[in-house]
């Protein structure tokens, strides 16, 4: 089972996530119960700190954070957890598909054949100056005929794979890495976000048909597509939610946590025609106790959202483009990440890119407080699927198709090895 494993000695297996954003740390510990459900066991929440647009820019406060977040998380469940998965959602993420095939002179496929042809995927996953994350293998072919969920037992001439590869930059995977171990902790596996959110968000069904994804982060919005149950291509934009804030902030000069409460509480993607008899009452910044507070219509307030809100919709709609999400008016886009919890936001997208647009919000894990079922946190939650789900890395199958592993060291091993210059 993947997953952290306790320190005090009990058998049951745990998993730790980490998701380190721009504007906050959240941990969330689960653990596995016979029945293979995941069940919280405590969660952990900090303001970030020393992290812009999704980089490490100052190890020593980031670190601070993790810290204090995780022993939150081990606080509340009594526990105490080894290692983490931690997200990773700046830009500079590549994602594209690896074709691999074998010849087999028409004779039925065995489970050897493709344990032999996983084994030659491996050498065609490389990317060159940058670190693959994830290797699946997606789909085979038969003969050069796609779609084959399994081909064992089949007769084929030739035996194909299509590999999903997603690779980043090593020097941002470095930071978080040394993040994460500065605070005592293993680095289980390090994830790209838009896989582990659309594990959250995303049914199959979605995943399939083709879908969407726009997590609407603090700093940063990613875009990805997701077709034949992999996701097909990404692009990440330097805006989100925090944006608005500071505009705020700027606009009427009041303090950024003023600013926050004033989108969150009053704050909306579409204006009314009761926006202009509505005020809203701030503290200025430096004002004194007792000042006059300042007064400001909801419709000013619109004014100023709507306007980066245009600007990241108009992002989005060219990422979408592309991308080369064009097709049938059917095809559905969701809305996750903090920014998502903008009242109307959904609606406003879905006027301007002209397809069904919904809220994503995490799927439901037993014992996840109310707090952490939210789209904010939709990461969070994918990446405890995804280490509960044991979903088999190429480099893993590999392996296990020429030699019995000894332990199964996840992702992060192969990641820290390459880093490193192992």
């Amino acid at each position: 089972m993947a997953g952290g494993a306790l320190k005090n000695g009990a058998d049951r297996p745990l998993i730790g996530a980490l998701d380190i954003g721009s504007s906050k740390v959240s941990a969330l510990i689960v653990t596995v119960d016979p029945d293979g459900r995941l069940r919280v066991l405590g969660t952990g929440q900090r303001e970030s700190r020393g992290v812009k647009r999704g980089y490490i820019t100052d190890m020593e406060a980031s670190e601070g954070a993790v810290r204090e977040a995780v022993e939150q998380a081990e606080r509340m469940s009594g526990v105490t957890i080894e290692d983490v998965w931690a997200s990773y959602g700046a830009g500079g993420l590549v994602s594209d598909i690896a074709n691999v095939e074998v010849e087999l002179g028409g004779h039925q496929i065995e489970q050897s054949d493709v344990n032999e042809l996983l084994a030659a995927g491996t050498g065609a996953i490389d990317r060159q100056g940058q670190v693959v994350l994830h290797a699946n293998p997606a789909l085979y072919t038969l003969d050069g005929v796609h779609g084959v969920v399994n081909p064992v037992g089949l007769h084929a001439d030739r035996l194909g794979v299509d590999i999903h590869v997603i690779a980043a930059d090593p020097a941002p995977l470095r930071n978080i890495d040394l993040t994460i171990r500065q605070a005592h902790l293993g680095v289980r596996a390090i994830v790209a976000a838009p896989i582990a959110s659309a594990l959250a968000c995303l049914s199959q069904e979605e995943r399939e048909l083709g879908v969407a994804l726009i997590e609407l982060g603090a700093e940063v919005t990613n875009v990805s597509l997701h077709a034949g149950g992999m996701l097909v291509g990404l692009r990440s934009i330097p805006l989100g939610a925090k944006d608005i804030t500071d505009d705020i902030a700027c606009a009427f000069g009041v303090r950024r946590r003023d600013a926050e409460r004033m989108k969150c509480f009053h704050g909306s993607a579409m204006t009314s025609p009761r926006d202009n008899h509505e005020m809203i009452e701030a503290a200025g910044i430096g004002a004194e106790d007792g000042a006059e507070p300042l007064r400001i219509s909801r419709a000013q307030l619109m004014t100023v959202i709507r306007q980066r809100v245009e600007e990241i919709t108009g992002e989005v709609e060219a990422s979408l483009k592309g991308l080369g999400f064009t097709g049938p008016v059917g095809r559905q886009v969701v809305l996750t990440g903090g920014g998502a919890e903008l009242k109307n936001i959904a609606d406003f997208m879905q006027g301007v890119l002209g397809r069904a647009v919904r809220v994503g919000r995490p799927k439901a894990i037993t014992g996840l407080p109310d707090a952490h079922s939210g789209p904010a946190f939709a990461t969070l939650v994918g990446l405890a699927m995804l280490a509960g789900s044991g979903t088999g890395d190429i480099r893993d199958l590999a392996l296990g198709a020429v030699k019995e592993k000894k332990q199964a060291t996840g992702l992060i091993g192969r990641l820290v090895a390459a880093m490193r210059g192992a």
